[in-house]
């Protein structure tokens, strides 16, 4: 994660200050059988959550500055690859040498408290842009991720955000994914502002883009099997990247007054699609068809972003578990002096659980934390 760029999805003219500070948490409980673990990146750092009715906490993964040498600096959506406790994450530890990238680790312990984790991996495409001092493009930021059903692997880094045209990128991996470059492809170099990934049962990847054409993008299969003609891939993008030949594509949810900056995309149990928007704190639900439901979350009535956070949060990154529990990260914006961004130490991680179908106040289960972007699960 930068930590002097904007790294915001909001459609206005504001820098936003990633000073990220510390947050130290722990916890010695064990998860339950099938309960599943909540993964939550803040301050570069990674934190696991149990989710029982009494949620215990670790750092799993501190920060490079929190540990020289052994920690790493982890951000965005968190993935697990399907029937294994390997996961995927933002990875940019020491960038811009080595540049910003995905990191592949292997999750170790089943205890809450005293988990651990070894990298296995790093995933490093190239960026859309120009290319700053240090040879990277100032838009270069990993994001979003997602598990096709074989095991090919779907990624989106931002891009542009607060203003010029889109930037964002989908692009696809192919196994081995802990090989020592994995081979890729790109499948959009033109995203606004691309952040949130959810892919379907049908391998139809869902992507959030909050800006130029902003909404819930859909693309469907086939995708390419390979970085070549052979597999697909016969083009090559401006960084001599191979570029997919063609991918379906369509507006699946376009952005509207509920989610005007559409940020992170999750599935509930019963098939409906929860969509984030920062900008005005609102998570809405909408059924299978994209059809809008209603609002899951937003700021209590006559509330105004200000000096002050929403009190229900700015929610980012979103994830459900199989109990139909919505987790999402709060990057605790505030609007001072003309300009909006995340206030110092604002953020937090909540959870919304329900009752008969009807959401409950949101409860937080950590807090306080600066930039908080993204969350993800572990389903044992």
């Amino acid at each position: 994660m930068k930590l002097d760029p904007v790294r915001s999805a909001l459609p206005l003219s504001w820098a936003l200050s990633l000073a990220l500070l510390a947050g130290a948490c722990g916890g010695d409980d064990s998860f339950h059988p099938g309960e599943p673990i909540l993964f939550g990146p803040e301050g570069n750092r990674l934190h696991v959550f149990s989710t029982g009715e009494n949620p215990t906490t670790q750092l799993l993964i501190p920060s490079a500055a929190d540990a020289p040498g052994t920690g790493r600096d982890i951000n965005g959506q968190i993935c697990f690859q399907r029937g294994t406790h390997r996961f995927i994450s933002g990875e940019d530890t020491g960038q811009p040498n080595p540049p910003p990238s995905f990191g592949f680790f292997e999750l170790e312990g089943s205890m809450v408290g005293s988990l651990g984790w070894r990298q296995i991996g790093r995933l490093t495409p190239t960026f859309q842009g120009e290319p700053g001092p240090e040879g990277v493009p100032d838009t270069a930021d990993p994001y979003g991720c997602g598990f096709l059903s074989d095991g090919r692997l779907v990624t989106t880094d931002i891009g542009n955000t607060a203003s010029g045209p889109g930037t964002g990128q989908l692009i696809i991996w192919f196994p081995p994914l802990d090989a020592p470059s994995p081979r890729f492809c790109k499948l959009d170099i033109g995203i606004g502002t691309a952040q949130g990934i959810y892919v379907d049962d049908e391998d139809r990847v869902h992507v959030a883009s909050a800006r130029v054409e902003p909404g819930i993008w859909r693309y469907s299969p086939p995708f390419p099997t390979g970085p070549d003609a052979a597999g697909g891939c016969g083009r090559v993008d401006s960084t001599g990247a191979p570029l997919a030949d063609g991918v379906a594509k369509e507006i699946f949810i376009p952005a509207d007054e509920n989610v005007p900056t559409p940020n992170g995309v999750a599935a509930s149990p019963s098939g409906t699609i929860y969509v984030s928007s920062i900008l005005n704190g609102v998570i809405a639900e909408y059924d299978a068809s994209g059809r809008y439901l209603r609002r899951i979350l937003e700021p209590p009535a006559g509330e105004a972003l200000g000096p002050e956070p929403y009190s229900t949060g700015s929610p980012l990154g979103i994830a459900v578990d199989s109990r139909g529990t919505l987790y999402y990260a709060d990057l605790g914006l505030v609007l001072r002096g003309g300009d909006i961004g995340p206030g110092p130490n604002t953020g937090s991680i909540r959870r919304i659980r329900f009752d008969s179908d009807q959401p409950r106040a949101p409860e937080t289960l950590f807090a306080p934390g600066q930039f908080p972007d993204g969350v993800g699960l572990f389903m044992p």
